[in-house]
């Protein structure tokens, strides 16, 4: 098929997926169940049809055309989804809608509101109350009262360590956690992610916290916009500032680094689980209501595709990044010749952002990423090539039965360091 009629294909299935929600979107919220803490091994037997009517149905969805390989046996997780991060089909799903803990893939979502706002450079001395209010058990970076962080230091503990304390503070920047969690509901929202409630910036368990696996996706789709959240994801290990200590025989004090590792085992590895090929970031999280969740991004041959996991029933060690692996594996060999289920829906403002002179933000502070350049890492400098286009709107470009197509015309290059790394 030739490049345009693909984009045109393209352009027709998610703008009739966009043009389904509509109706939707404001019943959605009533459709759904109610929140739960301890949520049911069963899913809802009616969820939200927002992207497709399809994905508001229980079990599994998926339309195997000529060719395309059957779905791996063993993933047990409650609810996940494959879709194509460039085009935004879902390519697979199961439960993609079920309302259900989210653990620590939210703070997708809380970086995705957060991160524009504060440049990177910007440093915060950290006051105790700061660090109030944090859950029983929370993983932590090892911020210490008292000491200076910058706010790239900050974003690293919350991506690579998931430490709820960094987004403490990030959140007390903003305002405090009760305007962290205001803005987040808003973005959710905007995002159409109308599955999701928030209680808690970081994703500890609180009840009526709740999310989807199709709202995960889009929190992640969307950040990856941004070139800084992509830089994040993906680093693999840094140094993060220790607790000053006093100078030897009265010197001067001295305050060392320690190494942080990224806890997202697909981009790390672990005794059990190599690196996945071409794996570029999201988030990992792990609560006692939520079990194992877990969003991935990964590349292939120029195709980019999403995986979310949530809560496999299986209890092995490092089951969601195994579950995750083998829905990887199966939607870069089905791509192209398994048809969607449904499509990842555009924000609400995702067409008037779009119009010409539009500069969507790519980096933290407001600077602008439309030109593609290359992400740094931590470990190395990433470099573009190969990546699809992942994310836009073109208002006015193309209008179809009144409402403008979700179309693929902005660049957004994953970290070279990653996505080129063979398999252990």
């Amino acid at each position: 098929m030739s490049a345009p009629k693909k984009t045109i294909r393209r352009s027709l299935l998610v703008t009739a997926a966009a043009l389904s929600s509509l109706p939707l979107a404001a019943t959605a919220a009533l459709a759904a169940p109610g929140p739960s803490t301890s949520p049911s091994a069963t899913p809802p037997a009616h969820m939200s049809s927002v992207g497709g009517a399809g994905l508001g149905r229980p079990g599994t969805q998926v339309n195997l055309g000529s060719g395309a390989p059957v779905l791996p046996k063993g993933i047990t997780a409650r609810s996940w989804i494959v879709a194509d991060a460039e085009s935004g089909e879902v390519l697979a799903s199961h439960n993609a809608h079920w309302r259900l803990p989210p653990a620590s893939t939210m703070k997708m979502l809380f970086a995705d509101t957060v991160l524009p706002k504060f440049p990177k450079t910007d440093k915060h001395r950290v006051v105790p109350a700061d660090l109030a209010g944090m859950g029983v058990g929370s993983s932590m970076v090892g911020i210490k009262e008292g000491e200076t962080y910058t706010v790239h230091d900050l974003w690293l503990g919350v991506f690579l360590r998931s430490g709820n304390d960094a987004v403490h503070v990030l959140s007390a920047m903003n305002d405090g956690v009760g305007t962290t969690v205001k803005e987040m509901n808003q973005h959710a929202e905007e995002l159409q992610a109308l599955d999701t409630h928030v209680v808690t910036p970081d994703g500890y368990d609180a009840p009526g916290q709740v999310s989807s696996a199709y709202d995960l996706t889009l929190f992640a789709r969307s950040g990856l916009q941004k070139k800084d959240f992509r830089e994040y994801c993906s680093t693999v290990r840094a140094k993060f500032p220790g607790e000053t200590k006093k100078g030897k025989k009265g010197g001067k004090p001295v305050r060392r680094s320690f190494e942080i590792q990224n806890t997202n085992r697909l981009l790390a590895g672990d005794y059990d689980t190599p690196v996945y090929q071409g794996i570029a970031g999201v988030k990992n999280g792990n609560t006692t209501n939520a079990g194992a969740t877990f969003t991935g991004v990964a590349e292939r041959n120029g195709r980019v595709l999403l995986v979310t996991v949530m809560h496999p029933e299986k209890s092995d060690h490092n089951e969601v990044y195994k579950e995750t692996s083998k829905l990887f594996d199966w939607g870069f060999k089905a791509s192209g010749k398994a048809t969607p289920v449904g499509a990842l829906v555009a924000p609400r403002s995702a067409q008037a952002s779009a119009q010409p002179g539009a500069n969507p933000s790519g980096q933290a502070g407001g600077a602008g990423d439309a030109s593609g350049a290359p992400v740094a890492s931590s470990t190395a400098k990433g470099a573009p090539g190969g990546m699809g286009v992942a994310f836009a709107i073109a208002a006015g470009v193309l209008v179809l039965l009144g409402a403008g197509a979700f179309l693929v015309n902005r660049r957004w290059p994953l970290p070279d360091l990653v996505r080129r790394r063979p398999r252990r």
